[in-house]
């Protein structure tokens, strides 16, 4: 059985839980404490599909509207995780801002994809609807899932559905992202 490289970068506003979720999926603990990611990669290996994958998931320190995506998040990245949490409109809202940064960079029409709408535990302090998440998702021809890090919900279903994303759109399982498709302006 051949191992397959899959470089998954994990983007989306501070503190939307992205930490937590990598390390949840990983490492299977709830981290509680918040520190500020600077940077940092984890390495799982997968069973998808008959097929084994080694994920570097790339956590990445926050965004916002005026971060500047770094080519490192684009150049040799198979797939994206977008998260936002249920709780803030804000971190919802930026989603379609990094996808759209994303695009450009890469000069491509679509890309692998998951939208995650992440801390489904906060039901109570809920600003986003799971229709809304959807909604974005179809509009972007993303996948979709809403997760809590915190009760182990839906955790790997973001990454089989990251590598479902990217399994679609890699001709003849192609181990490296085509390098023509982002440009360094």
């Amino acid at each position: 059985m051949s191992t397959n490289k899959r470089r998954i970068a994990v983007l989306g506003s501070r503190s939307v839980g992205k930490s937590s979720l990598i390390i949840q999926y990983c490492q299977n603990e709830f981290v509680e404490s918040y520190y500020p990611t600077i940077e940092s990669t984890f390495a799982k290996t997968v069973n998808f599909k008959n097929a084994e994958y080694d994920c570097e998931i790339i956590d990445t320190a926050g965004q916002d509207e005026f971060s500047i995506l770094n080519s490192k998040h684009a150049i040799g990245i198979h797939g994206y995780v977008l998260v936002y949490s249920v709780s803030s409109r804000n971190s919802f809202e930026m989603i379609q801002v990094v996808y759209d940064k994303i695009i450009n960079f890469c000069g491509v029409t679509d890309i692998p994809c998951v939208i995650v709408g992440s801390k489904v535990d906060l039901e109570k302090s809920r600003q986003v609807k799971p229709e809304e998440g959807q909604k974005l998702a179809t509009d972007n021809a993303t996948a979709w899932v809403e997760t809590s890090a915190k009760s182990n919900i839906n955790v790997a279903k973001v990454f089989e559905l990251c590598l479902s994303e990217i399994e679609k759109r890699t001709p003849n399982n192609q181990a490296e992202p085509p390098a023509s498709r982002c440009v360094i302006m």
